[in-house]
């Protein structure tokens, strides 16, 4: 058996030309089976079948293997065994028709409300970078922006009179959202920092050479100031699900979170259409931490 193996890697690194680190992986995976093999006195790969390999990856994933890393060693039984049937050495394939086991939808990482305070309470030094970064964070965090929503903003879609942001999402559908009062006076404060970068179009969020800033340079930011202000990793996603769980939880209205988000779920289309958007403005407001867009600010806690 392991013969056979041998020269399907041959075959896979001289014909099929294969780079040596998916060679190893398919070579790690494929000697999984064997080892299951010998343990089970199976003593070719004819013998091997649809029932034994089912047993293999319900075993491999009680022993914790993901569902990615199962589907990819089913992948390369099936590359070894069309090898084998080509080759006249056998004339089924075991892993046909096997899926891996659906692994677990891993819930978003958030910061609690008091984590995201303690990230735009602190100190703002009144230079550009600091004024920029610190209305990114604020934007991220007061309309769940997606990143690339923030990338793509330009300043035509801020009203900040009334603020309100003009957004463009997946499937290039737009939608309305509010912007909280402390993310409109810290774009606003940007905005004047950002006159003095002589900006080389409409981009809110432009580098000290005028240019709109990419998704990595906005993700790079984000990171430092979650090293800096809460000595955590932190990514722009991660405070979209912040704003999510922090309005859900108060307000108790999955419809209109799901609005605010932009999810485009079929199944909840006709709910959404009843909706306007005074009622998401109002649910926003009187529940979003950081919200207030309009009122005394005095009576903020």
């Amino acid at each position: 058996m392991e013969g056979q193996l041998d020269a399907y890697c041959t075959h896979l690194r001289s014909e099929r030309q294969v780079s040596s680190h998916t060679l190893e992986a398919y070579r790690r995976d494929l000697n999984k089976v064997l080892a299951f093999c010998e343990k089970q006195h199976i003593d070719s790969w004819k013998a091997l079948d649809i029932q034994a390999m089912r047993s293999l990856v319900a075993r491999l994933h009680q022993q914790g293997q993901s569902s990615r890393s199962l589907a990819r060693l089913l992948s390369a039984v099936r590359g070894f065994y069309h090898y084998l049937n080509r080759e006249g050495l056998c004339d089924h394939d075991p892993a046909n028709g096997l899926s891996p086991p659906k692994g677990e939808r891993r819930l978003p990482k958030t910061l609690d409300a008091d984590r995201a305070l303690q990230l735009l309470e602190g100190g703002v030094e009144d230079d550009f970078l600091a004024r920029r970064d610190q209305a990114i964070l604020e934007l991220f965090y007061s309309s769940g922006l997606r990143l690339s929503e923030l990338t793509g903003l330009n300043c035509a879609d801020l009203d900040l009179a009334d603020g309100l942001v003009q957004v463009l999402g997946k499937g290039s559908k737009t939608r309305v959202l509010p912007v909280g009062r402390k993310a409109r006076e810290a774009l606003e404060e940007w905005l004047k920092q950002r006159a003095l970068a002589n900006p080389q179009d409409d981009a809110v969020f432009v580098s000290q050479q005028g240019r709109r800033l990419g998704p990595r340079s906005i993700q790079l930011r984000v990171k430092a100031a979650g090293e800096r202000e809460l000595g955590q990793n932190l990514h722009p996603h991660m405070l979209r699900h912040s704003f999510a769980s922090h309005l859900l939880e108060s307000s108790q209205d999955l419809r209109a979170v799901q609005e605010l988000l932009g999810h485009a779920d079929i199944a909840t289309t006709q709910i959404y259409t009843h909706l306007d958007f005074q009622h998401l403005a109002t649910v926003y407001d009187s529940a979003h931490p950081r919200a207030k867009r309009k009122g005394n600010a005095d009576n903020e806690h």
